[in-house]
């Protein structure tokens, strides 16, 4: 009997082969007590399959494999005795009518670094693993009230070695040492990774994928990546990978026209083709396909215990017309433009993922207004675990960069997103994408000179930590990089040595650890009992305060944000209720760039409606002045102990 059996065709065919990545490929094993490699692979308009590579010298016809039955499967199969890890190899395949092509391996381990494209005999069955305790302690948590701050990164930029003739690219397990402890230092709880599926051009990032079962070969082998994830779990990071089952590219070696067909991809360009990337789109209505994408997604959760998948571009599979124009796409058989096929492929993995892998979530970067992206699936939702709200990204910037002066017109771009908060479960999110291409680095998004922008900039941040949603920041932002990310460079850690840099670093790091200290921040992100308003309609003076809950109901903080340059130093500001409240962060500080002018850290609320509270407490309100105050019961308890 063969590897591939009839039970696993039929699994494949039906999209529930879940452990697929476990028979496709090449695998090492022992037949006949010959010790090898089996190579399986798809291939059903093929009239005939080669696999060759360094293990016969790279002999094209002297191993031919077998086409299984049955035969209308396409799964050709063979045996090579000898082959070892490390080998590298790639199959041939004669069309039908007579072209031969010369592919790399989709469900290979382990990719040749580029610029060669042969796959590589990979053993991925056997980490020793070390995070058993992480993973048991993921399996209880309730994701959406535990705190989640994410730090986006792409590796390859991170930090490189000086004066080498390549790249100077860290290695995975050189990369676990230094981000492992740049996070925890800082107090981000998460790192979303980008580029590790393997990819041909350095210039996607990562989102042109060809190797969508295999670590990128950049930074080392699958054990050395196996390595990274074990090494944050261990030291209590959680690890998310950005995933790209939107589209693929057109390289000959990849999966395009794989088999003299579109066999990945729908065969109607106006179905099959993305105009504007250049790049295919993969046919959610095969089965095969679809079990392809599935196992991708289970291999990275299960096999390398990834907490969960950021899927990219999700809005251009949903909408069967996204970037393109009239003639370019064809409507679903309801005469609309949602890709129903791309639909039923979301509800299936997301359930499955999640269903199967407590605690590991499955991410929607969608950018419109989609109903249910995080809706359950029998509900007529996508099942998603939370979504990037791009919508907050884009009103908050454009704020942002405003002149101060203009502000005053635009209030309502910073309230928006509170009228739709409980509608899906959100991150908030400065990524990449909004630091490159012209956009400007985050500092230099702010408006004024220097000292004004590094002021905007502490207010923004605050700002997006005390929002609801979880969070997620690009590398780089955190300590306020001037140039915009390049993937062909390290960010500029050159500038900690300034000061202005340091201290919006330390301003930062203040935020994230305030941020683990308060539930009243995360535990109620997605309902409205965790917010509440206390003066939304400040629009003359561009103030905005607010009221983030515990769920016990025992803990709320006081956040106010001037986002003009005025001072309003008999500022007063509705609470509500009775007794003690504390100044927990003061964006003025001198250690973190402000005027450091003289103000109490301790206020008593004062008797009198005010903001539509029931009590009040003045406070001198900087320029561009960020105030966080905390009421525990605990500590006026305390206080009342105290006295008497």
């Amino acid at each position: 009997m063969g590897n591939f059996t009839e039970l696993d065709m039929y699994l494949f065919g039906q999209a529930t082969h879940y452990d697929i990545y476990k028979k496709m490929g090449a695998h090492l094993t022992t037949v006949k007590r010959k010790h090898g490699v089996m190579f399986d692979v798809w291939a059903p308009a093929a009239k005939r399959v080669w696999v060759f590579g360094t293990f016969n010298n790279w002999d094209e016809t002297s191993h031919e494999m077998e086409r299984l039955e049955p035969t209308e499967r396409g799964i050709y199969e063979l045996f090579v005795p000898g082959v070892k890890q490390g080998d590298m190899y790639k199959y041939i395949i004669e069309t039908a009518d007579g072209k031969l092509l010369y592919k790399a391996d989709p469900f290979a381990n382990q990719a040749e670094l580029r610029p060669g494209t042969a796959s590589v005999v990979a053993d991925i069955d056997h980490f020793k693993w070390t995070d058993a305790s992480w993973m048991k302690e993921r399996a209880k948590k309730d994701v959406f009230k535990e705190p989640m701050a994410i730090l986006e990164v792409h590796p390859g930029s991170w930090m490189r070695h000086p004066d080498r003739e390549d790249e100077g690219f860290y290695t995975y397990r050189e990369f676990a040492e230094s981000i492992i402890r740049y996070v925890k230092e800082m107090g981000y709880t998460h790192v979303e990774l980008m580029g590790i599926s393997e990819y041909p051009y350095d210039g996607s990032w990562g989102y042109q994928v060809t190797g969508y079962y295999a670590p990128t070969s950049r930074y080392g082998s699958p054990e050395d990546f196996a390595y990274l994830v074990d090494q944050l779990h261990k030291n209590g990071i959680g690890v998310i990978l950005d995933w790209v089952p939107a589209h693929f590219p057109r390289d000959a070696h990849g999966l395009a026209n794989f088999d003299g067909t579109c066999l990945y991809e729908y065969a109607d360009p106006r179905m099959g083709e993305h105009p504007d990337w250049g790049t295919k789109i993969f046919d959610y209505g095969k089965n095969e396909v679809k079990n392809f994408l599935i196992g991708s997604a289970l291999m990275w959760v299960e096999n390398y215990h990834v907490d969960g998948l950021r899927v990219d571009a999700v809005a251009s599979m949903l909408y069967l017309d996204y970037g393109k124009q009239d003639g370019q796409w064809l409507a679903n058989k309801y005469g609309e433009n949602k890709n129903l096929e791309a639909i039923e492929f979301f509800r299936h993995i997301n359930t499955l993922i999640t269903g199967r892998n407590k605690g590991a979530i499955m991410v929607a970067e969608e950018s419109t207004a989609w109903p249910m992206v995080t809706g359950k699936a029998e509900d007529g939702g996508l099942n998603f675990s939370m979504k990037w709200n791009m919508g907050w990204m884009h009103d908050f910037l454009d704020y942002m960069k405003l002149d101060p002066y203009f502000r005053k017109d635009n209030h309502y771009k910073m309230t928006f997103a509170m009228s739709y908060n409980e509608s899906e479960k959100y991150i908030l999110v400065l990524s990449h994408d909004e630091v490159v291409h012209l956009k400007c680095s985050m500092i230099n998004k702010m408006p004024g000179l220097e000292g004004d922008k590094f002021a905007n900039l502490r207010l923004a941040y605050t700002y997006f930590m005390m929002h609801p949603g979880k969070k997620l920041l690009f590398m780089g932002q955190d300590f306020a990089q001037l140039r915009e990310w390049s993937e062909e460079r390290e960010l500029d850690w050159y500038l900690l040595a300034e000061r202005p840099h340091q201290q919006i670093h330390d301003y930062m790091k203040e935020l994230l650890h305030m941020y683990h200290k308060y539930p009243a921040m995360y535990e109620l992100d997605h309902e409205w009992g965790g917010f509440e308003w206390i003066n939304a309609d400040d629009t003359e003076r561009s103030i905005y305060s607010f009221i983030r809950k515990s769920s016990d109901g025992k803990q709320c903080l006081i956040c106010v944000l001037n986002f003009t340059p005025v001072a309003r130093p008999d500022y007063r500001v509705g609470v509500p209720q009775a007794g003690g409240y504390k100044l927990v962060l003061n964006s003025d500080e001198v250690r973190f760039g402000g005027t450091g002018a003289e103000i109490p850290r301790r206020f008593r609320a004062k008797k009198g409606e005010w903001d539509g509270q029931p009590y009040s407490i003045g406070y001198p309100l900087p320029p561009f002045g960020a105030a966080v105050f905390s009421f525990d019961y605990k500590e006026e308890k305390q206080e009342k102990v105290k006295k008497k």
